[in-house]
């Protein structure tokens, strides 16, 4: 990857019970605390506002009102290229809204799939599925290796907001069977991903992660972005937004 994500904004009296102990280099997840100030979450609030509400994840299949923001020279774009590099750009958002009516919770896993403008018959890609319109396909691991995913959060999340839950370092052990992430997680131990509102959270995109239902349920609204600074073999193109 072009670039090291090393450099950290200063930190609030806020953040101090925040996991800024982690790092990208070593543990594949950093919180960057206050990334945003209260316009541009306000902004994104605006953005998302008309989007279904009815499913735990609504994937973005555009969002030109986002772009300025998520591109490699906006607040949160850059973050991703202090990784990536100067060619990182979005290819996939969804909208993580959970309510106390819509409070879910999700097993230890790992991010496996890409979002594409058209099916295509090329080696190493499959299987295909379709979800909310926009076409899906797992791609060889080793593409997931070299992206990152950033999660924006426009609401306070602690212990019992359904954090995110990752097992730090597990984005080195290639793909997993499925089977075997139990395992792991005991091996390697957890960490709750806390945030305060404007903060960002960078990760590996194949890092093992969870979380559980908000315990008591409320609100919890995460903007996730995958990012990327290659391009899929030809003809397929990332969907982008």
């Amino acid at each position: 990857m072009a670039g090291r994500a090393t450099r950290r904004p200063d930190v609030s009296p806020q953040a101090k019970a925040l996991e800024i102990d982690l790092r990208f280099e070593d543990d594949g997840a950093q919180i960057f605390p206050g990334a945003l100030g209260p316009a541009a979450c306000l902004s994104i609030e605006k953005a998302v506002a008309d989007l279904p509400r009815e499913v735990p994840g609504v994937r973005i299949g555009s969002a030109p009102a986002l772009r300025g923001m998520l591109a490699v020279d906006g607040p949160i774009g850059r973050i991703a290229g202090s990784v990536l590099g100067p060619y990182a750009r979005p290819v996939r958002a969804v909208l993580f809204d959970k309510t106390a009516a819509r409070n879910w919770a999700l097993g230890w896993h790992q991010d496996r799939t890409v979002v594409v403008e058209q099916r295509a018959a090329i080696d190493g890609f499959g299987p295909w599925t379709v979800k909310a319109g926009l076409i899906q396909v797992e791609p060889p691991f080793a593409l997931l290796e070299r992206m990152v995913t950033i999660r924006v959060h426009l609401d306070p999340v602690d212990a019992t907001n359904a954090p995110l839950r990752i097992v730090p370092s597990s984005h080195r052990l290639g793909r997993l069977p499925e089977t075997s992430i139990a395992h792991v997680v005991e091996e390697r131990g957890e960490r709750l991903c806390r945030a305060n509102r404007g903060d960002v959270w960078l990760y590996a995109t194949p890092i093992v992660h969870g979380s559980r239902a908000a315990d008591p349920p409320r609100r919890r609204r995460v903007l996730q972005i995958d990012y990327a600074a290659e391009d899929l073999p030809a003809p397929l193109r990332w969907q982008g937004l």
